[in-house]
């Protein structure tokens, strides 16, 4: 079974070849080759192996004339068909190729021109296989001839720097034993389900552990590879069994002071490179295997909102690779990083926010022409839900690495939604129908963001992170004016109806049960309904455009009073002029005789007589009701202002203070707004009465003096 795992090659995936030696197809396909020898055959290898010893006494065996005996000493009768034939014979073939010409531990030197009659002679040796039997038979001896020949000069080439003269093989490197160990590390999957381990997987693992001698395999090798291959395997079939065995490997790798010189030196050692785009680049061990790695990793958590949208639990462990590759490779390469957990989370938020957040803003403008509500309105609302998985799904995660990764995305998304606003807000002139979808939108998009910052600082901290990290919207104040704006203009309206339904009111009463007149009624219904357009709004208010709308009702019920009152002529204009007297008419230049001077008469007003005779009983009770009513449903109209403001701002008073810097209250008492018209209105109604009361005196004197 282990046999037939290592005979694994070309089927691995793009990613498995960064560590893949080609070098080892030839060799794991001799291995596994040697499963369909049949007992002849196996004495004719044994043959083999011992011809490519003869002179090598006390040496090295050249591992890489192996294949090139078991090629002469084998026939096509050792086996039952052309077909494993053709195919045994091409894995040797493959082997001298890889391991002579495609990757040897050195290079070629003056024996670069021969490396074309390799290839030829290896050509040659397959088509024989087309030829008569005798044919064959001769171009395949005479092939074998020479390639010995060639063969022999290759695998001795001596290592660079070797001084010894001791040969140095390519089989012998570590390319070869790292690339072989990781194969066998392979068959520690199950057959049936390569997701899981097999249940042998501790015994399979200390029998490879027999191999580390042979291999220059230590511990630190052993992690690495074992890790890399799990790791492998783990996103081939998404086993997530199988990343808590990575994380538990890569644990065990030592930090780099607590390693011994030697097995420093060596892990220093130990190095490959890799061809690509006319450049060599050079890997140390570590790097090799957990480059790919941390690429792999990096991408998925680059994009975290895009791969692991359904659930945190696998993003848990990806993490956590993440940052243990990145410790160790950072010793690798010596970077010396204060805090390289929290730096990489913060690139990790950056990257997959800014992402998840240009997909949401492309979305919408799709969904524009199909919605009736403004792009920057359905942008908020939607940036607001990926907050919420942000908070909720993913920053519990990243905050065990950093502790205010939740502020970090809040910030971020606060930044990017305000690029959005800003050239918006700036040519926000009016209380238009885009302004009032957007505005409060965009505050309470502000707003949550403020409270799941606080939810991490505190909210004795908000005050300071938010001018750090934030530049606020201010669409409070942009809203502000926009909304005085609109009071002011409506005010000029309200006082222009209230004035007109005054001078219509014809001071009848409405009915026998409600004695006051019509004109009140309508100026509360037109009052009314201003409050309610003024309370409809949703867009952020001050107390300051409360006030401004409460003085301006308090001036219309003021109007309202005066018109009432208008006709109510002074109480001396109810006494009838004095009598001319002319009798004592020359009397009045003696002075010394008279008490008290005698005043001058006044001059009778036709247009006061008139307006007097008008002002009936019946009509000056209707001014009086209509005055009370006034002053009676005053306090109602202020409870019903008070609690809808107090209802609309309780719950921003904290948020306000942490965006303004100050702690005013945005709650307060509206009970005093209307003292103006109340001190008006009670004025009226103590000259209506008096003036009343007088012209019921004056008419029954009349009465009686007739």
């Amino acid at each position: 079974r282990l046999m037939r795992k290592l005979g694994r090659s070309k089927s691995e995936s793009a990613e498995s070849q960064t560590h893949r030696q080609p070098g080892l197809v030839g060799l794991l396909e001799i291995l596994r080759a040697q499963l369909e020898i049949t007992e002849s055959m196996d004495i004719r290898t044994r043959q083999g192996l011992l011809n490519a010893m003869v002179g090598k006494v006390g040496k090295r065996m050249d591992n890489l004339l192996i294949p090139l005996e078991l090629l002469c000493c084998i026939s096509r009768a050792e086996f039952s068909d052309m077909k494993a034939y053709l195919r045994w014979q091409k894995r040797q073939l493959n082997m001298l190729e890889e391991g002579l010409i495609n990757h040897p531990v050195v290079g070629f030197g003056e024996l670069g021109r021969k490396v074309n009659e390799l290839r030829n002679l290896f050509r040659k040796i397959e088509e024989s296989e087309s030829l008569s039997p005798s044919a064959a038979e001769v171009q395949r001896t005479e092939c074998l001839r020479s390639l010995r020949e060639v063969a022999t000069s290759f695998s001795e080439r001596p290592a660079r720097g070797d001084l010894t003269g001791e040969v140095c093989h390519w089989a012998d490197g570590y390319h070869l034993n790292a690339a072989l160990y990781e194969k066998m590390l392979g068959s520690v999957f199950d057959t049936l389900d390569e997701g899981k381990l097999t249940e042998e997987v501790e015994e399979i693992l200390e029998l490879l552990k027999s191999t580390w001698r042979i291999l220059g395999i230590t511990e630190i090798i052993h992690d690495t590879c074992y890790a890399w291959v799990l790791f492998r395997q783990f996103v081939f079939t998404g086993e997530q069994g199988l990343l808590k065995v990575v994380i538990e490997h890569l644990r065990k790798i030592p930090l780099k002071e607590q390693r011994g010189p030697q097995e420093r030196l060596h892990l220093k050692s130990l190095r490959s490179s890799v061809d690509a785009d006319d450049s060599c680049q050079d890997f140390t061990f570590f790097q090799s295997f957990l480059s790919p790695v941390q690429k792999w990793v990096d991408k998925k958590l680059n994009d975290y909102h895009l791969h692991f949208s359904e659930g945190s639990s696998m993003m848990v462990d990806i993490v956590t690779v993440a940052m243990l590759t990145r410790r160790i490779l950072g010793e690798e390469n010596d970077k010396a990083m204060e805090s390289p957990d929290r730096d990489q989370i913060d690139r990790y938020i950056t990257s997959s926010v800014k992402s998840a957040f240009m997909k949401i803003a492309h979305s919408v403008e799709i969904k524009a022409d199909t919605s009736h509500e403004h792009v920057l309105a359905s942008l908020a609302e939607e940036t607001k839900k990926l907050l919420k998985i942000e908070a909720n799904i993913f920053s519990p995660v990243l905050s065990r690495w950093h502790p205010q990764a939740a502020v970090l995305s809040a910030s971020l998304l606060h930044k990017l939604y305000g690029n959005k606003l800003g050239p918006f807000l700036e040519h926000a002139e009016h209380l238009t129908e885009d302004v009032v979808s957007v505005f409060p939108a965009a505050d309470s998009l502000e707003q949550y963001i403020m409270s799941v910052m606080a939810s991490v600082v505190g909210d004795d901290g908000l005050d300071s992170l938010c001018r750090q990290k934030l530049v606020p919207y201010e669409i409070e104040s942009k809203s502000g004016m926009v909304v005085l704006r609109w009071v002011n203009g409506q005010l000029e309206r309200v006082e222009t109806w209230v004035k007109r339904a005054a001078e219509q009111e014809t001071w009848d009463p409405i009915s026998p049960q409600q004695r006051h007149g019509g004109s009140i009624v309508e100026v509360y219904r037109i009052i009314e309904e201003t409050a309610d357009q003024f309370f409809a709004f949703k867009v952020p208010m001050r107390i300051g455009e409360l006030n401004s709308f409460c003085r301006g009702i308090d001036k219309a019920f003021q109007i309202y009073t005066q018109l009432v009152t208008q006709p109510i002529v002074d109480k001396e204009d109810l006494v009838p002029p004095v009598p001319v007297l002319t009798r004592y008419k020359k009397e009045l230049g003696i002075k010394a005789f008279v008490k008290k001077e005698i005043q001058e008469v006044r001059p009778v007003d036709e247009r006061k007589s008139s307006e007097i005779v008008q002002l009936t009983m019946s009509k000056l009770c209707v001014r009086l009701n209509s005055l009370y009513y006034a002053i009676s449903q005053l306090g109602k109209l202020e409870d019903s202002i008070s609690e809808r403001w107090a209802k609309r701002q309780s719950d921003k008073i904290n948020i306000r203070r942490s965006m303004n810097g100050k702690s005013k209250s945005v709650v307060s008492n509206q009970k005093n707004q209307f003292d103006g018209s109340r001190k008006e209105i009670n004025a009226a109604i103590d000259r209506v009465c008096e003036f009343t009361g007088k012209k019921m005196c004056m008419h029954s004197a009349v009465v009686l003096g007739s």
